[in-house]
C-alpha cells in the first residue's frame, strides 16, 4: 500500500512495500577475532551471516543476525550493527552472504558484486601496507566523488592487492551546508520512513513539523539558529529594536553557508542514509518542490534561492549515480571514520567563547548533541564497538525506546560527558585514530583565542600508546605540519579577534598544546617511522619531516589527502603556495620564529608540470608501506581517475 504524504507530496511506503535493506551493509571493524557488519533496514532483520572461503560452499562461520544490536530510529527503521565474535583467518581472501527473510543479499543487491563474484570478498589484513584515506565529502560540491574512483580502481585489483583499509577522516557529511534540493529529500526520507519527531524548547519552532512548514524551511535557517546575545541584555531592554540587528551579528553558528543547516536528529539520521546509499534516492522525488513551483505550506522560495538550487541540484544528480559504487566500495573494503566539525557544525568546538555560547542555549546545545547522536550511530560505533559498553547503550536505549525531549536531553548530556570517540586499529603498524574535536585545550587568556586540537590529558595517553612502538600511523584530521604561511594569515586573524573567519585551528594555534606535540616527537622512544594522515583543509601535500641536530632522527611523515570531493579556492591556494615558498624558503629566518624550529621539513613535489606543492583536486590518497611501516608509495587518486604521485625528496628540494 502506498499513500501521499500531506506534508510533502512524497509517497509513503507500508513497511510490506519499502525494501528491506535501506543503506550498507558496510564493513566496519575487523579483525582475527571480530567482525562487524553495519546496515539499516526497514524492518527487524531476520536471517544469517555466513563467511567462506574465498570460492568454497563450506562455510566457515554462520551467525545469527538476531544476535547483533539493533536501535530503532523511526517507524520503518532500524540501524543494525552485528559484531560476531570467532577465531578468523587473516590475511586470505574471504567471502560473505546475508541471508534474510527477504531473500539472500546477492540476490537483493546484485550490483554490490564486483565482476566475476558470486558473493562480496575482503580480507583480514593484519598488516597496514596499502591504506586509502581521504575526507571532505561535500555531495553538491562540483566535481566527482573520489569514493566513486576509489571503487573503479578496487574493481580491477584481486582481493589479496587491495587496500587493507578505507580510513575517512572526517566531514563524511556537511551537516551546515546542505543542498535545497537534498534537504528537500531528507524530509522526505523522514516522512517516508517515520523517523521520530522531536519538541524544542527556547526556539523560534516548536517541533519538527512547525520547521519544515515554516517559511524559512530553505534556505532561511540562519535566522532560526541560535544567536549569543549573552550581555546585552541591558542594551536589549533600553532600546528594543536593536535585537534582530544583534541576532544578525551574534550567531551561534559560525557556518556562512546555514541556511539549510540540519537540525533535527530525524534530519542527521536521514541525511546518512542518502549519501552512502541509492536506494532511498529512488524512493523520494528529487524535483518535488520544483514541480510544485517551489512552493510549500503556503510558503514560496525566493527567485535567487530558486536559481541556486537548480544549480546545485545537477551537482546532487551526478552525486547520486555514483552512489552504488560508494556502497559497493564499503561493502568490501574495512572502512573506518573519525569526526571533524562539518559532521556536526562548522568551527565545533574551535574557541571558549564559541563553546560558551553553543552549550549554554538549550535549542543550539540540542542541534549539535543531534549531529553527535547520529554521527555515534552511523560512523563512531562501528570504529570500536567494545568501547560502548552496558552503561553507554543503556542511555541510548533510554532514548529510543522511549522517544522524548527529557530522554533526548539525557542522551545528549550523557554523550557531551564521553571522552572516548578516539581508538586504535592493531594493525601493523598500529593506527592511532585522534579525537581532535571533544578533548581540547582550552585557551585561558581570551574567550576567541583557538584551542589546542588536544588537551594534555590526551596528549599524555598519546605519548603512552607511541612508547616503544618501533612504527606507527597516526590519522589527525587536521595536518599536525601544515602549510606556515597559511597558518601565519591564521594566527593574523586570530589577533584580530576573527579566528572563525579564516578557521584558524591547527596544532600550532596554541602554545600549550604544539609544544607537548613537539616534545612527543621528539621523544628519544618515539617509533622510527610515523606517518601521520589527514585531510580537512581541502588541498593535498606531503612533507619528510626530520629533527634537528639529531643523528638518529624518526622518519616522520605528513601525508594529506583532502578532499575526497571537496577543494580549496584556486586562486587564493596559489597565493599561498607561492608565498610560503618565498617566504618560508630553506635560509629564511622566519623558520626559528615558528613553533617547528626544532624540526627540519622538506617538502615533496608532485609528479606533474608546474611548481605547485599544494595539489587542488578533489582526490582521495594512497599510501602502501613497507614490512617497518616506511611508505614506500605515496600518491592521490583524483576524482576523475588520474594517480598523481609524490615522489621521495632529494637534497634540492626545500627545507624549512
Amino acid at each position: 500500500m502506498i499513500v501521499e504524504s500531506p506534508q510533502t507530496a512524497a509517497p509513503v511506503y507500508s513497511p510490506q512495500s519499502l525494501p528491506l535493506i535501506l543503506s550498507g551493509p558496510i564493513l566496519r571493524k575487523v579483525s582475527s577475532q571480530t567482525l562487524t557488519i553495519w546496515l539499516t533496514v526497514s524492518q527487524p532483520l531476520e536471517g544469517t551471516f555466513t563467511l567462506y572461503h574465498q570460492g568454497e560452499q563450506l562455510p566457515l562461520f554462520a551467525g545469527q543476525l538476531s544476535y547483533g544490536k539493533h536501535i530503532q530510529i523511526g517507524e520503518r527503521a532500524w540501524v543494525y550493527q552485528v559484531t560476531f565474535f570467532g577465531d578468523y583467518p587473516v590475511n586470505t581472501p574471504l567471502e560473505y552472504e546475508i541471508e534474510t527473510q527477504d531473500g539472500l543479499l546477492t540476490e537483493l543487491i546484485p550490483e554490490l558484486l564486483y565482476a566475476k563474484e558470486s558473493r562480496p570478498t575482503f580480507t583480514i589484513k593484519t598488516q597496514a601496507d596499502y591504506v586509502m584515506h581521504g575526507s571532505c565529502r561535500n555531495p553538491h560540491f562540483p566535481s566527482k566523488d573520489s569514493l566513486v574512483a576509489a571503487d573503479t580502481k578496487v574493481a580491477g585489483l584481486s582481493v589479496e592487492e587491495r587496500p587493507s583499509l578505507l580510513m575517512m577522516s572526517g566531514d563524511q557529511i556537511y551537516a551546515d551546508h546542505v543542498a535545497g534540493s537534498t534537504l528537500d529529500c531528507i524530509q522526505q526520507v523522514i516522512c517516508l520512513l517515520g523517523l521520530y519527531d522531536e519538541s524544542f524548547v527556547k526556539a523560534p519552532i516548536a517541533d519538527t513539523q512547525s520547521l519544515f512548514s515554516h517559511a524559512e524551511n530553505f534556505y532561511g535557517r540562519e535566522k532560526l539558529l541560535p544567536h549569543d546575545l549573552e550581555g546585552w541584555d541591558d542594551i536589549i531592554q533600553r532600546f528594543p529594536r536593536v535585537e534582530s540587528w544583534l541576532r544578525r551579528k551574534v550567531p551561534v553558528f559560525s557556518s556562512r553557508e546555514s541556511g539549510n543547516h540540519l537540525i533535527t536528529l530525524s534530519e542527521f539520521n536521514a541525511m546518512y542514509l542518502l549519501v552512502w546509499s541509492p536506494v532511498l534516492w529512488n524512493l523520494v522525488d528529487n524535483a518535488s518542490l520544483e514541480k510544485n513551483q517551489f512552493q510549500w505550506q503556503g510558503n514560496t522560495l525566493e527567485t535567487k534561492w530558486q536559481k541556486l538550487w537548480a544549480e546545485e541540484k545537477k551537482h546532487i544528480d551526478e552525486f547520486v549515480t555514483g552512489l552504488p559504487q560508494v556502497r559497493r566500495l564499503m561493502a568490501h573494503i574495512s572502512t573506518y571514520m573519525i569526526f571533524d566539525d562539518h559532521d556536526i557544525t562548522d568551527d565545533w568546538n574551535l574557541t571558549v567563547g564559541w563553546e560558551q555560547a553553543a552549550y549554554h542555549h538549550h535549542f543550539s546545545r540540542r542541534i549539535i548533541g543531534n549531529g553527535l547522536v547520529s554521527y555515534w550511530l552511523c560512523q563512531g560505533w562501528g570504529n570500536a564497538p567494545e568501547k560502548f559498553d552496558e552503561t553507554f547503550l543503556r542511555h541510548v536505549d533510554g532514548y529510543f525506546n522511549r522517544p522524548s525531549s527529557d530522554s533526548q536531553d539525557s542522551l545528549i548530556d550523557y554523550l557531551y560527558r564521553f571522552e572516548h570517540w578516539h581508538y586504535t586499529i592493531n594493525t601493523q603498524p598500529k593506527m592511532l585514530v585522534l579525537d581532535t574535536r571533544t578533548r581540547r585545550w582550552r585557551s585561558e587568556s581570551k574567550m576567541n583565542k583557538p584551542s589546542g586540537l588536544m588537551d594534555w590529558e590526551a596528549l599524555s595517553e598519546l605519548q603512552m600508546e607511541l612508547i616503544n612502538e618501533p612504527a606507527v600511523i597516526l590519522v589527525s584530521a587536521a595536518p599536525i605540519f601544515g602549510v606556515k604561511f597559511i597558518e601565519s594569515l591564521q594566527r593574523v586573524m586570530t589577533w584580530f579577534g576573527q579566528p572563525l573567519l579564516i578557521d584558524a585551528e591547527n596544532w600550532m594555534a596554541h602554545p600549550g598544546s604544539a609544544n607537548t606535540l613537539i616534545s612527543i616527537f621528539t621523544h628519544s622512544k618515539t617509533p622510527t617511522n610515523f606517518v601521520i594522515l589527514s585531510g580537512d583543509v581541502h588541498y593535498s601535500f606531503v612533507y619528510d619531516i626530520k629533527l634537528r641536530f639529531r643523528k638518529s632522527s624518526p622518519n616522520i611523515y605528513q601525508i594529506t589527502a583532502s578532499g575526497l570531493k571537496n577543494e580549496f579556492p584556486n586562486a587564493l591556494l596559489r597565493i599561498c603556495d607561492f608565498m610560503d615558498r618565498i617566504l618560508y624558503s630553506p635560509r629564511s629566518p622566519l623558520n626559528w620564529l615558528t613553533k617547528r624550529k626544532r624540526l627540519k621539513i622538506f617538502k615533496r613535489d608532485p609528479d606533474l608540470l608546474g611548481n605547485h606543492r599544494l595539489l587542488n583536486r578533489s582526490a582521495i590518497g594512497e599510501v602502501k608501506l613497507n614490512a617497518n611501516g616506511k611508505p614506500i608509495d605515496i600518491a592521490i587518486l583524483t576524482a576523475e581517475g588520474q594517480r598523481i604521485g609524490f615522489p621521495p625528496i632529494n637534497v634540492k628540494q626545500s627545507v624549512d
